[in-house]
């Protein structure tokens, strides 16, 4: 965050508070909310988000085998969200037959 803390200090502090005020116990506690920032930053396919939140989601009392059932978590939504494009393969495939 140096680039944003350097030029956009504003902005730099309004991003941190946003964490502050999220990253705690409310509604949902913070682990849970450690293990959906880990499902979220594996689909926005952010290495350094993964290994920032699942250490922070350990941090919080997270498991091992919490954090990999959260990362299959996405890995399944990556990959079923691809199934909704068989119909867009097979008007391709369709049209390819005429």
């Amino acid at each position: 965050m140096k680039f944003l803390t350097d030029k956009l200090p504003e902005t730099a502090n309004a991003f941190a508070d946003m964490r502050a005020s999220l990253f705690k116990d409310s509604a949902l506690d913070t682990k849970t909310k450690e293990l959906i920032a880990v499902s979220s930053s594996v689909l926005m396919r952010c290495e350094k988000c993964v290994e920032i939140h699942a250490s922070r989601a350990k941090d919080n009392g997270a498991t091992e085998d919490e954090i990999a059932e959260a990362i299959a978590v996405s890995m399944f939504i990556a990959g079923g969200s691809q199934l909704h494009w068989t119909r867009k393969y097979d008007q391709i495939f369709e049209n390819t037959n005429e």
